[in-house]
């Protein structure tokens, strides 16, 4: 595997380009992305919030995945309330809440808007108090998922001083995995699969891409606290990636029209020796293989590395995000005409070219090509934070392109992964229900076409369904637009 940026590239290279993008109008990005706002968002989240709550309180399981067919079907599956995916779904309560506070005008108004906003107090408030029990965890990397999406809003939001006192605990117990050695933050404790036992804490040290995305709980906190060792841990971690998970491309994904810096690819999990911080090998989780690329670990780094760079200002990691958003971007443009299908609308237009196959490298059945949904709208969170960056620094044509390319997969993905069983709330009185806006056609989640995990060696798979993290990420990005002042 190349090491990332051995040689130092220079901003003025990264940024060479043509010519500049048209800018987006709010109007226009509206008129696009109306589905991110219709009443159908908000009316799926309610209805799964309550009736996963029967048999189910007090809360012992989130929410996961909805399964497209079988016996199962359009109904959410639930998780262990300790596994990693825990924080998506009440994050999804409190981005929705957010919006319909802080932005009534993409949400609804009147009588109706305060017994929604009513409704989703109440059922956050029930699905978040536990997460508040999880932030003294130090037995998984994963805190800022966990905690994060329902914690953070409700101390921005509604100045919940308890909730901002357990991200700082996150922040603590996410440090405590923290090697100094190794100069990076342990993220799994074993890694066990068919022909792969990697179980000892003494001889193994695992790190994975999707990581990135837990640095933004330390820097949070360390601006909070004032605590400079959560931000040190956070941009070592971050360096130690660059070289060891960061594959500095050179053949035909090497390059992409209009940018001219390095293109970057990469690998899921590395290993590390303990007791030397040196590199003993690199494997995939959840991708097809070792040397492929599993298209969430991109999409995870892209969205970390430009959360980093925003933190810090370091200009190798907006080598890096940059260069991991223009590898993405070109294997989605240059993946098989198989992944593309007539839109269901009268427009005579095809999509789906940007809902990413689930691994860039693994084998396509072209009658039904493997997506992750999940994958694109967190790649797209991570485009608009790179966009913001970009604008703030004077450098708008970059960030034009980036938010172009944003606001193109999230309109792909609409078109192509949106489910079609939607839902309408209905007020009687003083009380909010949900109902089918057809029938009988049920579908819990907002997106369908995500792939949990497709490794045919590990020991849970589950692909092609609705996932709880990618309908947060979808919820979020239209929050993004919103906070950015682009809706």
């Amino acid at each position: 595997m190349t090491e990332a940026n051995s040689e130092s590239v220079g901003e003025e290279d990264v940024f060479k380009r043509t010519q500049p993008l048209a800018v987006p109008t709010p109007s226009s990005i509206s008129a696009r992305l109306h589905e991110l706002y219709d009443e159908n968002v908000t009316a799926k989240i309610i209805r799964a919030a309550t009736t996963c709550l029967e048999h189910n309180y007090p809360i012992t399981q989130y929410p996961e995945y909805v399964l497209e067919s079988g016996p199962d079907a359009g109904k959410y599956l639930l998780r262990e309330a300790d596994f990693w995916t825990c924080g998506f779904f009440p994050g999804s309560i409190y981005s929705l809440l957010e919006r319909w506070i802080k932005y009534p005008q993409s949400a609804g108004k009147g009588a109706q808007s305060a017994l929604v906003i009513q409704k989703l107090h109440e059922l956050g408030g029930i699905w978040s108090e536990p997460i508040h029990h999880m932030g003294s965890r130090t037995d998984t990397h994963d805190m800022a998922f966990i905690i994060q999406p329902s914690m953070r809003p409700r101390w921005e939001v509604f100045h919940d001083e308890r909730a901002l006192t357990t991200i700082l605990t996150a922040a603590d117990s996410l440090y405590t995995r923290y090697s100094p050695r190794i100069g990076a933050i342990r993220s799994w404790d074993q890694l066990t699969q068919k022909g792969v036992n990697i179980t000892s804490m003494d001889h193994d040290f695992l790190v994975i891409i999707d990581s990135m995305c837990n640095l933004d709980l330390l820097y949070y906190a360390a601006a909070h606290t004032g605590r400079d060792e959560l931000s040190v841990a956070a941009t070592r971690h971050a360096h130690k990636l660059l070289r060891t998970l960061l594959r500095h491309e050179t053949g035909i994904y090497s390059q992409r029209k209009g940018f001219s810096g390095p293109l970057f690819s990469t690998v899921h999990v590395s290993n590390f020796d303990p007791s030397t911080g040196e590199l003993k090998e690199v494997r995939t989780g959840q991708g097809y293989a070792k040397n492929s690329t599993w298209a969430r670990g991109q999409a995870w780094g892209i969205l970390g590395y430009s959360q980093t760079f925003q933190w810090t200002g370091e200009s190798e990691f907006l080598t890096a995000a940059c260069g991991l958003a223009e590898y993405f971007l070109l294997r989605l443009e240059m993946s098989p005409s198989c992944v593309e299908r007539k839109a269901s609308d009268t427009s005579g237009k095809t999509c789906g070219r940007y809902v990413p196959l689930w691994d860039f490298d693994a084998p396509i059945n072209e009658e039904n090509p493997l997506r992750d949904s999940s994958a694109g709208v967190i790649a797209a969170n991570g485009l608009l934070v790179l966009a913001q960056c970009l604008i703030s620094r004077g450098d708008h044509a970059q960030g034009q392109r980036y938010l172009d390319a944003a606001l193109t997969i999230v309109e792909d993905t609409l078109a192509f992964s949106l489910a079609e069983e939607k839902a309408s709330i209905l007020v009687y009185g003083s009380k909010v229900s949900v109902e089918d806006t057809r029938p009988n056609e049920t579908f819990d989640a907002i997106l369908k076409n995500a792939t949990a995990n497709f490794n045919a060696s590990d020991h849970r798979r589950y692909w092609d369904h609705g996932l709880v993290y990618g309908d947060y990420y979808l919820i979020e990005f239209g929050n993004r637009l919103l906070r950015m002042g682009l809706v």
